[in-house]
């Protein structure tokens, strides 16, 4: 869950911006992002000037886009990239055992930050992308961080608004909570087409030396042939040596 950005201040202003463009966005016009941001036409363009001299956003098609250096920026995140670069080699191993969608997530808020998705040519159909969010509660992945993650967080998530994503999606905190507890029991979240239809997913946690959760690793396919239950195994095991070559790590630091 993005917090709003304080637009009372330039900095906040420019923030607004930058996170009113859209995955799906090719440009965005000078007139939609007024719109989006709720500032004024004058301050956008302003503000927008700046950001392209400053290569984060770019001039396109009559309008704005993101720019390399906001990806440049990203890269230079430490946590994110040393997790990243640790995790690749199991998540492709898990990619070659599978050959199906293979995600790597980290907790942020009430959301999963999808930190890496591997897919090969026929992959299932998918809200996720690198770099994108979805709540917690209706991704396998989200699940299997939110019930390692601390109790306060997890009275929030049940507490507060569960959106619904599908006609699956589970939004009594009461069915959420037993599903939670069972994943602390197995090791391992399941989703059945309750981030979007068609598609299943299983997710194992990656925990830390007092397992808190630093990511977590799914298996994602359609409904019609994949079956979630036939990778609990590969999926755990994937999990489990990333956390212990990360926990290795930090023992050498």
């Amino acid at each position: 869950m993005t917090g709003a950005a304080d637009l009372d201040t330039v900095l906040g202003k420019a923030v607004t911006i930058l996170r009113a463009f859209r995955a799906e966005d090719r440009a965005v016009s000078l007139a939609e992002l007024v719109r989006r941001t709720g500032l004024h036409k004058a301050t956008v363009h302003r503000l927008s000037g700046d950001l392209v001299a400053n290569r984060l956003l770019e001039r396109a098609g009559g309008g704005y886009r993101l720019s390399g250096g906001l990806f440049e920026l990203g890269m230079l995140a430490s946590l994110e990239r040393s997790l990243l670069e640790v995790a690749i080699p199991f998540l492709q191993d898990l990619y070659e055992r599978t050959h199906e969608t293979v995600h790597l997530g980290v907790l942020e808020g009430h959301d999963v930050v999808y930190l890496a998705k591997i897919g090969g040519h026929h992959q299932a159909k998918a809200p996720s992308r690198t770099g994108g969010r979805m709540p917690l509660h209706c991704t396998a992945i989200g699940k299997a961080l939110l019930a390692h993650a601390g109790a306060g967080l997890r009275r929030e998530v049940l507490s507060g608004p569960l959106e619904r994503r599908t006609p699956h999606t589970v939004v009594a905190p009461g069915i959420l909570r037993r599903q939670l507890w069972r994943v602390t029991e197995t090791g391992v979240a399941f989703e059945t087409e309750e981030s979007t239809a068609g598609l299943a997913c299983v997710a194992a946690p990656v925990l830390g030396r007092d397992d808190e959760p630093l990511a977590a690793i799914s298996v994602a396919g359609p409904v019609g042939r994949f079956r979630p239950e036939t990778h609990v195994t590969a999926v755990r095991a994937a999990a489990a040596a990333l956390a212990a070559t990360l926990t290795r790590r930090a023992l050498l630091v």
